[in-house]
């Protein structure tokens, strides 16, 4: 392990064993998990706590709604990563009355795989219940085979404008302002429902180099819009076993590889934006990829975000295009309205 790795292991364990000493209790907070009738993916992580469960923490999934989770409070982000993860806890996982052990790691995240659960699909709940703590029900979603459509979306700046990965902007917005503070890019959420709509049983991804601890903020952000539920798929800020940061552009690659692997059957619909590094990911994995890539649609950053995101008022095209084969389609527009016509058209000409 590198060396940042295990000083932060070392200080965790003795933050942890101070904290349990002290009457602190073990609370898990629930993800949205997915699968297909063959596997199922359970996402959540286990924390530690001195004050009781509450309902917002219970439900604090991608599947929320307001009316589940009642007002909305107001939130800071930096509140989200004053945490204390509960490493190498014990943890049951309840799928369909069947009982399944594993254990939260160096994180206390737990991403459990299960291969045989019974569950039919759609939408449903799982239990997760850490040793010594109260379970809390996390919602997964299970994708018949029979559905060859999907989308995976990034996030910021592609459906939430934070004018990303300029520092100072990525830190304000991270650890200083209320959610309520962001906004929205304008007819993504619309883009999304319409495809979705048309294609019943197709699920989204929300793939981003985000941290983790900004799931619940981006939950129900992304409810409070009418974003279609469906897994986030964030990262886990901190060093690593190879170096001090993990990196954002390889969690984005694996996690494509990964989902090209679970569902051989869908033909997906990747959106991004082209102020960080989506084209070229997106491009790469759409040329090794090109027989489950149906379309890439890139949102248009404007001169102001460009300048923003690279300091230069160009458009990073030329770095994009030549990384596509030619029979995978890329549409490009400044918002949601936009590429819809575009990726409907596209997807016309490939039935």
């Amino acid at each position: 392990m590198h060396a940042a790795a295990l000083i932060e292991d070392a200080f965790h364990r003795r933050t942890t064993s101070l904290m349990v000493r002290r009457g602190w209790q073990p609370r898990a907070v629930a993800h949205t998990g997915y699968g297909t009738p063959a596997f199922l993916r359970v996402l959540g992580r286990v924390l530690l706590s001195r004050h009781a469960l509450d309902e917002d923490q219970v439900h604090a999934d991608a599947g929320t709604t307001r009316a589940t989770l009642g007002p909305e409070p107001l939130v800071r982000g930096w509140r989200a990563f004053i945490t204390a993860q509960a490493i190498d806890r014990g943890v049951t996982v309840t799928v369909n009355g069947v009982a399944h052990r594993t254990r939260t790691d160096r994180g206390g995240y737990v991403d459990l795989t299960v291969t045989e659960h019974d569950l039919t699909p759609g939408w449903h709940e799982v239990s997760i219940e850490p040793d010594g703590g109260k379970p809390v029900q996390a919602r997964v979603v299970v994708v018949d085979p029979s559905v060859t459509f999907g989308l995976v979306s990034d996030i910021d700046d592609t459906v939430i404008s934070t004018l990303l990965p300029r520092p100072l902007i990525a830190a304000w917005n991270t650890f200083v302002m209320h959610e309520q503070a962001r906004h929205i890019v304008p007819g993504m959420a619309p883009m999304y429902r319409r495809l979705l709509e048309a294609h019943p049983g197709a699920p989204i991804f929300y793939l981003s180099t985000g941290a983790w601890n900004t799931a619940p903020t981006l939950t129900r952000f992304l409810a409070s819009h009418a974003y279609p539920a469906g897994p986030l798929l964030l990262t886990d800020w901190g060093p690593t076993n190879t170096g001090f940061f993990r990196s954002g552009q390889d969690h984005k690659r694996e996690n494509l590889h990964r989902l090209a692997r679970e569902f051989p059957f869908i033909r997906w619909v990747l959106v991004g934006d082209d102020g960080q590094h989506d084209p070229k990911i997106y491009g790469d994995f759409a040329r090794d990829r090109p027989d489950v890539v149906s379309c890439v649609a890139i949102r248009e950053l404007s001169a102001a975000e460009q300048v923003l995101a690279h300091g230069l008022p160009v458009s990073n095209e030329e770095l994009f295009f030549p990384r596509v084969r030619r029979e995978t389609p890329v549409v490009r527009h400044p918002d949601g309205y936009g590429l819809l016509a575009q990726v409907l058209n596209v997807l016309a000409r490939v039935r």
